[in-house]
């Protein structure tokens, strides 16, 4: 049996039933990030002490019946912008190369009261403001299924990592995509939850109007059982929302049956030029399926996605200039070349500009609800595009790309599910995107799970032979 290949709930049964411990599953990961990691790069810091340790303290509580739930003695993974009490947290920069937090972040403490095993700290985009993940302190990270490609990014490393067998699930965080973007590029699960659904506390910053926190693995059901471990009110953070918590896990009786779908049409979304045509050809592949399944899908017109993606590429940089002021002014060369003219972009906006991209913001929320009133669901590529070749364009260009379709939810705040929905003809994953209505994390999570069992093979790793 190969343990890495296995899915949090498969691992899960086996250790609550004692057929294997947390101990080999965690050296099982360790062996192969050691054997591996050097031609991903997944990782920028390695815990294995720590890893190891917990190991051993879930070990024994489970010998002595007191086996926490599904996440007890599972190998996790943490963007490197997580807080981690007493291990470094670089947020992909040399300005953080030797912070060393006090405290774990809410989300990290919440997993750890779950009984997960932390292995490390994942590489991503330099302060999370790009979607290449190629980065010019700590190295690029490098796609699992064709290790010329990029990840995508900013949480490169933590898709990456799940794709090579590094980790079980992951924590990344998404501005304008970063969950999402690498989840398509790198063939795993990926969700935004709605902006507030989980605590950003503890979370180094890129934007503070549009950061969210949230989980990746290589099912649906990994990823809805790490959301309901993180999702939760937290009153000492000014952007958490206090929303009740649904059962993640539960599944809707009769399914996905007259459910109404929108399939994104429409020049912004289909055309031939930007658009991959095996990229498309899937994501149609998608919505049959769910009309297999009973659902009443329909092509719409989604509308101005065009300027909820402008404006949150406006918004975007000028906070991350904001946060980044004094790192900004007295060493603009610490950033890396693509960071820097981007943060310089951001500042240099003017105070009227980023007014009217507030406006939009909050007028497109608005026009955003309303279309969830007529339809359950928004079906759209996660990505235009495959995994293009690391180093092969300009980072600034990529990122207008391959966030043409994700940004648009960050500004509005709407959770977004990407999911692996096939292959393109050179083996590189495709995701197809979910979106709903504020809060509808349960109903997105659902249909995701009923699409993976009706027309998904199911989770893989990349050989890496």
């Amino acid at each position: 049996m190969d343990l890495t290949a296995l899915s949090i709930h498969q691992a899960a049964e086996l250790l609550e039933n004692k057929e294997i411990s947390p101990i080999e599953l965690t050296q099982a990961h360790l062996q192969r990030i050691e054997q591996l990691d050097p031609q991903v790069n997944a990782f920028i810091t390695l815990m294995p002490e720590l890893a190891l340790q917990q190991a051993r303290q879930a070990e024994a509580d489970i010998v002595h019946g007191h086996y926490l739930g599904t996440l007890h003695g599972i190998p996790l993974g943490l963007k490197d912008l997580f807080e981690t009490q007493g291990t470094r947290t670089t947020a992909g920069s040399t300005f953080f190369d030797e912070y060393i937090p006090e405290a774990d972040a809410v989300v990290v403490e919440r997993l750890k009261q779950a009984g997960a095993i932390l292995l490390g700290k994942l590489n991503m985009h330099e302060i999370a403001l790009g979607v290449t993940n190629e980065n010019p302190h700590y190295g690029d990270c490098c796609n699992p299924w064709n290790l010329a490609c990029i990840t995508g990014g900013s949480s490169g490393g933590s898709a990456a990592a799940l794709a090579a067998g590094f980790c079980m699930g992951a924590l990344g965080s998404d501005t304008g995509g970063s969950i999402r973007i690498p989840s398509a590029l790198c063939g795993v699960v990926g969700l935004k939850p709605t902006y507030g659904r989980v605590s950003l506390r503890g979370v180094v910053p890129l934007s503070w109007n549009l950061d969210h926190a949230g989980p990746l693995a290589r099912t649906v059901l990994d990823v809805a059982t790490l959301l309901q471990a993180i999702a939760g009110y937290d009153p000492l953070d000014a952007w958490s929302v206090d929303m009740p918590v649904e059962n993640y896990l539960a599944m809707p009786d009769g399914g996905v049956r007259d459910w109404k779908i929108a399939l994104a049409s429409g020049d912004y979304f289909s055309d031939p030029e930007i658009v991959d045509k095996q990229v498309q050809a899937a994501v149609i592949g998608v919505a049959e399926l769910f009309e297999d399944l009973g659902a009443h899908v329909e092509p719409v017109p989604f509308p101005n996605a065009l300027e909820a993606a402008m404006a949150n590429g406006l918004m975007t940089p000028a906070d991350a200039a904001a946060f980044h002021h004094q790192r900004l002014e007295g060493n603009p060369h610490g950033f890396g070349t693509d960071v820097l003219k981007r943060l310089q972009t951001g500042a240099a906006y003017t105070s009227t500009e980023y007014s009217l991209a507030r406006r939009m913001q909050t007028i497109l929320r608005c026009e955003f609800n309303e279309f969830f009133k007529d339809y359950d669901l928004l079906l759209t590529p996660t990505t235009p595009i495959t995994a293009p070749i690391r180093g092969s364009a300009d980072a600034i260009e990529r990122a207008r790309l391959l966030t043409r379709f994700t940004a648009p939810f960050n500004l509005t705040g709407l959770p977004a599910l990407s999911i692996p929905c096939g292959w393109s003809a050179s083996q590189l994953p495709i995701g197809v995107q979910l979106v709903g209505k504020k809060w509808s994390e349960a109903k997105i999570l659902a249909a995701g799970r009923l699409y993976e069992q009706a027309g998904h093979p199911g989770p893989s790793i990349a050989s890496l032979a």
